[in-house]
């Protein structure tokens, strides 16, 4: 199996390909679909092909890991003695034209590409030993489903000063499952049926996007689901409410074995209790002494507040 160029990508603006990425499900777009991405939930992903929702702004992380990867390319080759390739290209399956591949580099003389990757210092345990992150592998397996190639490599470079590269191997059972999921929400991007909402921020982000206000004076009938949704919401706010309280009761503890002493350490952990010292404007004195300043400088601002009673 060979993969089909969906359109070449040498010297594209960035609008054109954000929207041809549009015209199907990418590898990062993979592992949200599977609930693997900690950062995006398939109903983003949903409202993204659907031209509901925008593609998501660049962030530093995100610009500077498209500056990096030349340099982690680069990197791979140093250490491996192996040569890759730029595809520009976004490559399309064969058979599942809606599963799209826009490649970090190819390996010359092998069946197998690279993925570049960067990241910050507090997820260097998530590449310890023969570990790899989820939705990095999730990646890797879609980009073998589309290219028909028999591995990956992934080099990272963690916190700016650790350098690791690693091989993933063609797993058919997970390519067989990612081809199951992603021609099921494929199918749910086609009929515009949303897929369900879970509990990630980026779900709760969408909602705040789609629904920003509410109707005044407005009510429905819920469906008889929502009784099964209240019993679930009340019994883990009671949880959460233990837990806080438990938390709370362990950090009061530790505070008082403290005292005035601002650190404590314990074999390789460090409790900390500093003092902390901030200027922060006081909006409601502000508005008493100097009504007419306040005013001038006060902005409105709205959010849905959501309650059981």
């Amino acid at each position: 199996m060979q993969a089909e160029v969906l359109v070449p990508t040498l010297n594209m603006e960035r609008e054109q390909w954000l929207e041809h990425r549009r015209r199907g499900i990418g590898g990062s777009d993979a592992a949200a679909i599977a609930g693997l991405n900690p950062w995006r939930s398939p109903v983003a992903v949903w409202l993204e092909k659907t031209g509901q929702l925008q593609e998501q702004e660049d962030s530093e992380v995100m610009y500077w890991g498209r500056m990096l990867e030349d340099l982690v390319a680069q990197e791979f080759m140093v250490r491996t003695g192996k040569k890759v390739r730029r595809r520009n290209a976004i490559l399309q399956h064969p058979e599942y034209p809606f599963m799209l591949a826009n490649v970090d580099r190819l390996v010359v003389g092998e069946k197998a590409g690279l993925e570049c990757k960067t990241t910050s210092e507090w997820r260097r345990n998530e590449w310890e030993e023969d570990r790899i992150p989820d939705e990095c592998l999730v990646q890797a397996q879609h980009y073998m489903a589309v290219t028909g190639y028999r591995g990956w490599w992934i080099a990272a470079l963690i916190g700016g000063n650790k350098f690791i590269y690693k091989y993933i191997e063609r797993d058919e059972e997970i390519i067989n499952y990612l081809i199951q999921i992603e021609t099921e929400f494929w199918r749910m991007v086609e009929n515009k049926t949303p897929p369900a909402v879970d509990g990630s921020k980026s779900s709760t982000e969408v909602l705040k996007i789609l629904y920003p206000e509410s109707e005044p004076d407005t009510e429905i009938v819920l469906p008889a689901e929502a009784e099964v949704l209240i019993e679930e919401y009340e019994l883990a706010a009671a949880e959460e409410k233990k837990a806080k309280e438990r938390k709370e009761e362990a950090a009061n503890k530790l505070k008082a074995l403290l005292g005035e002493y601002e650190t404590g350490r314990i074999g390789d952990r460090l409790v900390s209790w500093k003092t902390v010292r901030s200027n922060r404007l006081d909006s409601k004195a502000l508005k008493a002494a100097h009504p007419e300043i306040y005013q001038e400088f006060a902005r409105e601002s709205s959010h849905r507040r959501f309650s059981i009673k």
